[in-house]
């Protein structure tokens, strides 16, 4: 207990990486109905960019940040319209195994072009550890915390205020009387794509610097990712901020109580509770299709 508060700042320096990563599966789902399991690999990309832009390229952090996440958004793109938008007809079923065959080939041309060693970046602004009500806190954890928060009020804003906002949130209602009343359906797909890459590349960046990087780094996280989106109400924005947050939270927490050894054991664990007491999710609305 008397770590109590080191463990919840880790937590929620982990599920605040969770809760971007759950909102980039909310935001494709909202507009097809599918699960991305590419996800995962726009975490990867994201950081393996920055990592040759800063430590190949020598580029400086506030010019490598921003194309990185540009570079993802557009393979986000790719993505819908080479491989999603010709099989729209298919079922979801199809369209889901096809985000998985992307994934398996994203990773593949990663390994490829960036090897199998693992990396690491340096924190974005030094390593001077800070003391706060009884935890320690690094700057990258405030990196973290602030870039997180700031996407997230990004998103409200983009998604209640601007008209292009609201034409994705007609489309993921009824696409069909979104088209009827002018919205470009495809469009807005495509752009759930490319948001949601976007969303993957920041993930990726901001979390690099206090983990290993690697060609298949995405893979475990983006499964703790789509577990914070399941346990917050798979679709719901704001469940999949704090199903991030509570996911981030009980994993440290348990990992500090119990053992790190199984520290996933306890998140998936935790997944599998809630959805058997509330299947829907903390925030769902209760409305679930058996397959």
């Amino acid at each position: 207990m008397d770590h109590l508060a080191q463990f919840i700042v880790a937590g929620l320096t982990t599920g605040s990486i969770y809760a971007l990563i759950a909102l980039g599966f909310c935001v494709i789902h909202n507009a097809t109905g599918i699960v991305n399991f590419a996800q995962g690999d726009f975490i990867s990309l994201g950081g393996l960019v920055i990592f040759t832009l800063l430590m190949g390229l020598k580029v400086p952090l506030i010019i490598a940040f921003p194309i990185s996440v540009i570079a993802v958004t557009i393979v986000g793109a790719l993505l819908e319209r080479v491989a999603i938008r010709p099989a729209r007809s298919r079922s979801i079923v199809i369209l889901v195994f096809i985000t998985i065959g992307a994934s398996i080939f994203m990773r593949g041309v990663f390994k490829i072009l960036w090897g199998k060693n693992q990396m690491g970046l340096p924190p974005f602004s030094g390593e001077t550890p800070i003391n706060f009500a009884g935890a320690t806190l690094m700057p990258q954890n405030l990196w973290i915390f602030g870039i997180t928060l700031i996407s997230v009020i990004g998103l409200h804003f983009f998604f209640s205020r601007t008209r292009l906002g609201k034409a994705m949130r007609a489309t993921a209602c009824n696409p069909r009387a979104a088209s009827l009343m002018g919205v470009n359906v495809n469009s807005m797909v495509l752009l759930s794509f490319a948001l949601s890459g976007a969303l993957g590349a920041i993930a990726g960046i901001i979390i690099v610097p206090i983990t290993t990087l690697s060609f298949d780094i995405g893979v475990m996280l983006g499964l703790k990712g789509f577990a914070a989106a399941v346990l917050g109400g798979y679709g719901n924005s704001l469940g999949a901020v704090l199903g991030g947050l509570l996911l981030g939270v009980l994993e440290s927490v348990g990992a500090g109580v119990i053992s790190s050894t199984y520290k996933d054991v306890i998140a998936f664990g935790i997944l599998l509770l809630v959805l058997f007491i509330k299947p829907s999710g903390l925030l769902g609305r209760g409305d679930t299709e058996r397959l």
